[in-house]
């Protein structure tokens, strides 16, 4: 069994309080590793190593030039690393290993990109009004930034944030979910071999109450950037506010994939499915509303359970496995549990709807892929947050039917527009608001694509152009070129 420590000013450091804790295979259920149980000391130790990185040092001495050749080679060591850094998310999450060896194989390019990046930041030279005066603009650094992870895709949620801060210039204390640390500590052993300065990366392992908070309202840390619920979200929202940091936060979905009459039918029963039953249903943009126009919805769901009852379910390192287990006891219990106020509420199970009890399932947490009819968009099943693959079947009767199902709830960060009209995949994907919409496909994304939020979905950009906006401060500087000295109570 691996027994890790904490990483801290580039190196391995034994948690203040001398204590670990087990972390499950879920697919499993065996303890197959032990991760430092972090507290408000090491938080305090890591932030002040940060701290000091940032100010003084190598990576305060490098040119954005030297940072970003860093970032490359932090690419080149996850690209040598990937299938073994995929095999550490397989054993810790239970997601499949043919999706995280793609993400890890993909990783490399949120690196690369960032890292040709960092030295594109440029600042401007303002035509002033006022006489004698130059003024120019600088991009600088926000500070050290608390980066707090989900568990779902561990590494690839990490890269969205940790490339452009670092591009930025950014130092980093690291605090991942305390279900899956241990990909993000074994990626943290190899930046030394990239060439990152000790201290410009650190990790805190541990529960958010212990380490969470204390990084939260650190007084050295400048900004939180957050993946995971609308709920921790808003309370780490607060305690920043209190403290005046900068936030980015992406949080849950509701998204809703809508399907016209017009669509290519087999494409979208495929989308569907990849939507809501790939990674379990474990991820924030999964499509677990679908809305289907009513000349078509019999036909439609017939075709998606037919599809949906021929996934495997078993072993995520067998490449043959469609869906693993669900990742912690607590969301297992949490999926059962609005399955069944589905049907208090009035939906009819089409498929699934229970544990599984399948042989190939062994000892892990699976849920039945459960497709549910009869819904109504008022429902809770409708409205909250799964996370798990639970698909509510929503009919509506036109475009303007579906925009205004599609908008009414709280969240909005992804939805998904089948049809073969481009004019109505123009004015659809227009009026529905959410942060990312894709049209006759679902759940693509890239290092170049901004994502996020709108409504309670999130705040701020990740990926793409955008997201290095979200670590960098502008200042402006004046310089008297010649501008006559004037009475010092007069604002010049």
């Amino acid at each position: 069994m691996k027994k890790y420590n904490l990483f801290i000013g580039g190196e391995e450091v034994t948690p203040a309080s001398g204590n670990w804790f087990d972390t499950e295979n879920p697919y499993t259920a065996e303890t197959w590793a032990q991760i430092p149980n972090g507290n408000a000391d090491d938080v305090d130790k890591a932030a002040a190593a940060a701290h000091h990185a940032l100010h003084n040092g190598t990576w305060a001495e490098m040119t954005p030039t030297e940072r970003g050749a860093v970032l490359r080679r932090i690419g080149d060591v996850i690209a040598e690393r990937a299938e073994q850094l995929a095999e550490v998310e397989v054993l810790d999450n239970g997601k499949l290993f043919s999706e995280m060896s793609g993400q890890l194989t993909y990783l490399p390019q949120w690196f690369y990109y960032y890292g040709g990046l960092a030295d594109k930041i440029e600042g401007t030279v303002v035509p002033v009004d006022k006489k004698g005066y130059f003024l120019y603009t600088q991009r600088q650094p926000k500070g050290v930034v608390g980066i707090i992870t989900p568990w779902n895709s561990p590494l690839l949620l990490l890269a969205w944030k940790l490339a452009p801060a670092l591009a930025a210039g950014c130092t980093v204390v690291i605090k991942p979910s305390e279900f899956t640390s241990a990909s993000t500590l074994e990626l943290a052993a190899l930046l030394g071999d990239a060439g990152v300065p000790p201290g410009v990366v650190n990790v805190v392992t541990g529960y958010g109450r212990e380490v969470g908070a204390p990084l939260v309202e650190h007084p050295l840390i400048s900004k939180v950037s957050f993946t995971g619920s609308d709920q921790t979200g808003r309370h780490i929202n607060v305690a920043a506010a209190d403290k005046l940091k900068h936030v980015s936060l992406e949080l849950g979905g509701k998204s809703p994939n809508v399907v016209f009459d017009d669509a290519d039918l087999e494409a979208a029963v495929n989308g569907v499915i990849s939507g809501i039953f790939a990674a379990t249903g474990q991820t924030c943009i999964a499509g677990s509303r679908l809305l289907v126009q009513e000349t078509i919805h019999d036909e439609f769901v017939e075709r998606l359970v037919a599809l949906a009852r021929t996934a495997r379910m078993g072993d995520p390192m067998e490449e043959s496995t469609d869906i693993g287990p669900v990742t912690t006891a607590a969301q297992y219990d949490k999926v059962l549990d609005y399955i069944d106020i589905a049907k208090k509420e009035g939906a009819t199970v089409a498929l699934g709807g229970r544990a599984a009890d399948r042989p190939e399932c062994g000892r892990g947490r699976f849920v039945e892929p459960t497709i549910l009819t009869n819904v109504r968009n008022d429902m809770r099943i409708a409205q909250e947050e799964v996370f798990g693959p639970v698909l509510s079947v929503i009919p509506f009767a036109d475009e303007a039917d579906a925009v205004a199902i599609a908008n009414d709830v709280r969240f909005g960060l992804g939805a998904g527009v089948w049809t073969s009209d481009i004019a109505r995949a123009f004015r659809v994907s227009n009026r529905i608001a959410s942060g990312t919409v894709w049209v006759n496909t679902y759940r693509a994304v890239s290092y170049m694509a901004p994502f996020g939020g709108m409504k309670d979905s999130g705040i701020g950009r990740e990926n793409g152009l955008h997201a290095i906006d979200e670590f960098l401060e502008t200042k402006s500087v004046w310089i008297n070129t010649g501008a006559p000295s004037t009475s010092p109570f007069v604002m010049r």
